[in-house]
């Protein structure tokens, strides 16, 4: 597989899941785990540091990507749940992954490949060797980040739209900025153009300390919600819509991404 060189860029003090801020104290709702949750693989019960997996992404996102190698990786290893276009599915709970921010896409592979998140269904995707180095995050990433968002994600009933959004904004936006478009940096994720079920699934998740790596203080939090608030946040979310790339900037390699 062709390499590409690494740009001298200056890279933003990292913000991964262990420093993420947390929903007022808690900011990550849904957020940290907003990302690839349905192909195949075995359950993970050795992790590698979190210094490691912030050095990979900062290799990872000083490297030029390319998108024509992202799209053909993708369509080989990830396609086949995530759709096409990578527009998840709302029917079997797969998230949708286009136009979400790169940086934060780079993160989640980087902590999937070295077991940092774990996931019954991504572990045997993203350690085959095809996929398990830096480059290819940056590829991938790229690639997605460029791809038009899902049109008409699921939705709830909406009975709870104007709870979901008063919790929302006095909890998380002020990590994920009041439309949930995520931050400057690109390492708080987006939380629009996102399924109904797959927000609940989780948000459920997240409350019942599936992810070691995640704030202690935002799992608390989420476990603090009744199931109607948490519904209620997941359908007022699943109702933002538009791109997410409303900051996009010139990287040193002359791509333009948020």
């Amino acid at each position: 597989m062709e390499s590409s060189s690494a740009a001298m860029t200056v890279i933003p003090p990292f913000k991964g899941d262990r420093r993420m801020c947390v929903f007022g104290k808690a900011a990550g709702l849904i957020a940290s785990s907003l990302l690839w949750a349905t192909m195949i693989t075995p359950t993970a019960t050795v992790s590698a540091s979190p210094t490691r997996v912030d050095q990979l992404v900062r290799t990872a996102l000083q490297l030029d990507p390319n998108t024509a190698r992202g799209a053909a990786l993708y369509d080989e290893h990830c396609a086949r749940c995530h759709g096409p276009q990578a527009l998840g599915s709302a029917t079997n709970v797969i998230p949708a992954l286009a136009g979400q921010r790169r940086a934060y896409l780079i993160k989640q592979l980087a902590d999937f490949t070295e077991l940092e998140r774990e996931s019954p269904d991504m572990h045997s995707v993203v350690s085959r060797a095809a996929l398990a180095e830096p480059q290819v995050w940056s590829d991938v990433a790229a690639y997605l980040n460029g791809l038009p968002v899902v049109r008409f994600p699921e939705t709830g009933d909406g009975q709870g739209v104007e709870l979901g959004e008063a919790i929302f904004q006095e909890q998380c936006a002020a990590c994920h900025e009041e439309d949930a478009r995520g931050d400057d940096d690109g390492f708080v994720p987006s939380l629009r153009n996102q399924h109904y079920s797959y927000l609940v699934r989780q948000v459920r998740s997240l409350a019942s300390w599936h992810r070691s790596s995640v704030d202690a203080d935002l799992v608390r939090y989420l476990d603090s919600l009744d199931t109607d608030e948490l519904t209620s946040v997941a359908d007022y979310l699943s109702r933002l819509r538009g791109p997410t790339r409303d900051r996009l900037r010139m990287h040193d390699d002359g791509t333009v991404s948020d």
